[in-house]
């Protein structure tokens, strides 16, 4: 899909430089899934400051890249990296250890929102003046999730999350660019050529593919009337091209992805790898569910990428060494607990025995 949707422009150029992130990755998940992923608790902490440290160089006039108005990236060689995205990976790790190791004291205010809310403010504040609404956005649900998980009460939560909500509003109504795109969101129509032309070709091309599709390489709307159509809206294209069917098996496929994640987190063998493997899954789960929501115009534009199909090397990279970790979670989950031959029984059986 990623060549279908970009070969118009650049021909095999996208393909070539995700397949080479690709390949990282998978070296990645395969290193991931044979270390012990108990090894994460012991360097949580040079991962935060790892993701702290690149967080601010990025925002550094002539270190960060800029592109659109925000400076999200560095640039070596040709090749892009955007921080935001290990930033996410390692602060879920981090929330998974403080989880693990202040189990008992989660439900107090102090322990349970102030300290990590600090954390959480830290890392999410830095990416919200690069800027990137989306991420931040993603990663406070991804937070709040893992605090709930982790033993937080809900009436701890609600306060700072009401208190975010009126700050991000506030944002948003300062910020002309993305005030207009809440607006185009409620009246589509009304702004179908200018700030939601994007979100309104969109919705044709899903609709121009009905059922099965136009075929693939067939997609018209990739011809620039779906300008981010190999990244962010790369979901409108299979829809086209594929058909709805192709549209509904993908978002089975992130349902069944986040399921079988669930299952692992629940049969980890601590609480770190609880809160580590339910944190991925919410992750890959809500960005999806966010992308999606952008595209089918169910939610104002994100800007968030499609794991594992968008185009993009660093969220790829991200994703599969998430895969990875999830998977040796797996291998080291506890083992099922087994029944004895004889408690197994029936009473009536056991009482003949012993007569």
């Amino acid at each position: 899909m990623l060549y279908s949707s970009s070969m118009a422009q650049v021909g095999a150029r996208y393909l070539l430089m995700q397949l080479v992130w690709c390949g990282l990755g998978l070296v990645a998940c395969v290193a991931a899934t044979l270390l012990d992923y108990r090894l994460l608790a012991k360097f949580w902490w040079v991962l935060l400051a790892a993701a702290v440290a690149a967080l601010v160089l990025v925002l550094i006039p002539h270190v960060g890249v800029v592109r659109g108005h925000a400076r999200r990236w560095f640039s070596f060689g040709g090749m892009s990296l955007q921080p935001s995205e290990f930033a996410k990976l390692a602060l879920i790790i981090a929330l998974a250890w403080y989880g693990d190791h202040f189990q008992r004291q989660m439900p107090s205010w102090k322990r349970g929102i102030l300290i990590p809310g600090a954390v959480i403010a830290l890392v999410l504040g830095l990416i919200f003046v690069e800027p990137d609404r989306g991420t931040t956005i993603l990663m406070g649900i991804v937070s709040g999730t893992m605090l709930i998980v982790a033993g937080v009460r809900w009436t701890y939560i609600v306060p700072p999350a009401f208190a975010a909500l009126v700050a991000l509003a506030f944002s948003l109504a300062r910020d002309p660019m993305r005030a207009r795109r809440i607006f185009s969101w409620l009246y589509l129509e009304e702004h179908k050529s200018d700030v939601g032309y994007q979100a309104y070709q969109a919705m044709l091309a899903l609709g121009a593919g009905g059922w099965t599709g136009l075929g693939l390489g067939n997609g018209r709307q990739k011809l620039w009337f779906v300008p981010e159509h190999h990244t962010d809206f790369i979901f409108s294209i299979i829809g086209e091209e594929l058909g709805l069917v192709a549209t509904l098996l993908v978002v089975g496929a992130f349902i069944a992805i986040v399921l079988a994640g669930i299952c692992i987190a629940m049969n980890a063998r601590d609480t770190f790898g609880l809160l580590l493997g339910s944190g991925i899954s919410f992750l890959i789960g809500y960005q999806a569910f966010i992308n999606i929501g952008v595209v089918t115009s169910a939610l104002p534009n994100k800007g968030l990428a499609l794991p594992f199909i968008s185009y993009g090397g660093s969220n790829l990279l991200i994703m599969l060494t998430c895969v990875g970790i999830l998977l040796s979670i797996a291998r080291r989950a506890r083992a099922p607990e087994t029944i004895p031959a004889r408690a197994a029984e029936p009473e009536s059986i056991r009482a003949k025995q012993t007569a």
